[in-house]
């Protein structure tokens, strides 16, 4: 096989075939081209500036430059093998399109850097489209809640019934994870968004670059303040992956919310047709695969995170050929949590909700005992006495086969001699929900209050 034309002066043969092959990115790095193109293109135009090529020469590559890319988007572009990787695919066929001057275009960088600034570029255009997915979904989630803001159903604890609230807080809950996502994805960007450029191999470069003018040019804010940290560093890549992971964990519980929900045992909820399946044997199933899927698709992005990590822990200064393994595991994060926060914001959007089912579901398994608990920490009892004697009127009422509101008062009364006939108003879960305003509770202020703050970000993102 013949050798590389960007490397292969020093050897007198090519790599065997089952190396080259083992070796090979440009399969999956292909992805990366717009990014590679538009850092070349920065890297040209600074080059012309700085007076190391002609203005036209300069010109002429990034003119070039467009011309690959136009290939590449028409589908006329043909990969290369042997040229290893996108950086030289693009680079060749440059070459191959404006003569000698394309050859140029390397001058002062090493595929170490330009590596770099490439994947920086991707992972940073990733996490931006995640946002603008987040916000999609934290818009569908909201708009639920303000259409749920009076239905009730059971607050669980460890599964179990807790306490009532409101639909609107409880997908408000979601809404708040969403956001901490995004503004730890915003928090990422600011190291993502640096750039190598000038590092060369490893060592920096003996020709009187502009590296600051070319992160700006790419919109970048800053460069490395060491070389060796510049071509090494993936830390971008593990903050990344594990805001990915964080994602999929909040995205993965509300799979399982739902999943528990649309069980007719539940009944809070009925899935939409267009979002569910059906079973081959069984007609009167209707499945939440969607969730399901998801659900089980964050494994992937934790190995993924789990990946990078072990890629990086050991590897000595400067650049390996290691890194090469820090992009598929990040196209294919990129991949499932777009997709899984577009279908996710589609299934909110035509979630069908049982208030009925939820209302009659609160009044199972005693989610007043706190407001009976209350209600004698109001007449004077403490707190702790109280609690005892609303769990021996919990045991009454489980004995007769009673809810709370349906004991006696003269049962009330055998446990407190304070009770009085206003213990059935407090009991109801509606007035339960509404005597609890304080900030972030499920009462309908505070509703509004985070409804209106939700939508206050929503504007801004």
């Amino acid at each position: 096989m013949g050798t590389n034309q960007s490397w292969g002066g020093r050897f007198s043969q090519g790599p065997a075939q089952m190396v080259a092959d083992y070796t090979d990115s440009q399969t999956y790095d292909r992805h990366l081209y717009a990014q590679d193109i538009r850092a070349s293109q920065a890297h040209a135009r600074m080059l012309g500036r700085q007076g190391i090529l002609s203005m036209a020469e300069a010109a002429e590559l990034v003119n070039g430059l467009e011309r690959v890319r136009q290939e590449i988007e028409d589908g006329t572009f043909v990969w290369k093998r042997e040229l290893e990787d996108v950086h030289m695919n693009i680079e060749a066929r440059l070459t191959e399109l404006i003569g000698d001057t394309g050859k140029k275009l390397h001058t002062g960088r090493s595929r170490n850097d330009q590596v770099g600034l490439t994947f920086r570029l991707f992972v940073a255009d990733a996490l931006k489209d995640w946002q603008k997915h987040l916000s999609e979904l934290v818009e569908a989630l909201s708009k639920q809640a303000q259409a749920h803001k009076e239905t009730l159903l059971p607050g669980l604890t460890h599964l179990q019934p807790a306490q009532p609230v409101s639909l609107a807080h409880h997908l408000l809950a979601y809404c708040w994870m969403l956001i901490r996502d995004s503004d730890r994805i915003a928090d990422c960007l600011s190291r993502v968004a640096i750039s190598p450029l000038g590092a060369a191999a490893l060592a920096g470069t003996t020709y009187p670059l502009d590296p600051l003018s070319v992160a700006y040019d790419v919109g970048f804010q800053a460069i490395y303040d060491n070389s060796l940290d510049a071509v090494s560093d993936r830390d971008f890549v593990v903050e990344a992956q594990s805001c990915a992971s964080l994602i999929m964990v909040h995205l993965s519980r509300l799979c399982e919310e739902l999943i528990l929900f649309a069980n007719p045992n539940f009944g809070y909820l009925r899935l939409p047709d267009n979002y569910s399946t059906g079973s081959s044997i069984m007609p009167q199933k209707k499945n939440p695969d969607v969730c399901e899927l998801m659900r089980g698709k964050s494994g992937r992005i934790f190995g993924h995170l789990m990946g990078i990590l072990t890629v990086l822990k050991g590897l000595p200064l400067a650049y390996n050929r290691d890194l090469q393994e820090d992009k598929e595991g990040f196209l294919d994060t990129h991949t499932t949590i777009t997709s899984s926060l577009a279908v996710m914001a589609g299934l909110i959007r035509e979630l069908i909700f049982v208030p009925e089912r939820m209302a009659q579901a609160c009044k199972s398994g005693f989610l007043n005992a706190t407001e009976l608990a209350d209600y004698l920490v109001g007449l004077g009892h403490p707190f702790r006495e109280a609690h005892h004697i609303t769990g021996k009127a919990v045991a009454m009422a489980e004995a007769n086969g009673l809810r709370l509101e349906e004991l006696s008062i003269k049962q009330l009364q055998s446990l407190s001699a304070d009770i009085t006939e206003s213990v059935y108003e407090i009991l109801d879960p509606a007035r339960a929900v509404s005597r609890r305003e304080t900030p972030g509770g499920t009462g309908p202020k505070s509703v509004e209050t985070q409804l209106g703050k939700v939508r206050q970000w929503l504007a801004r993102n």
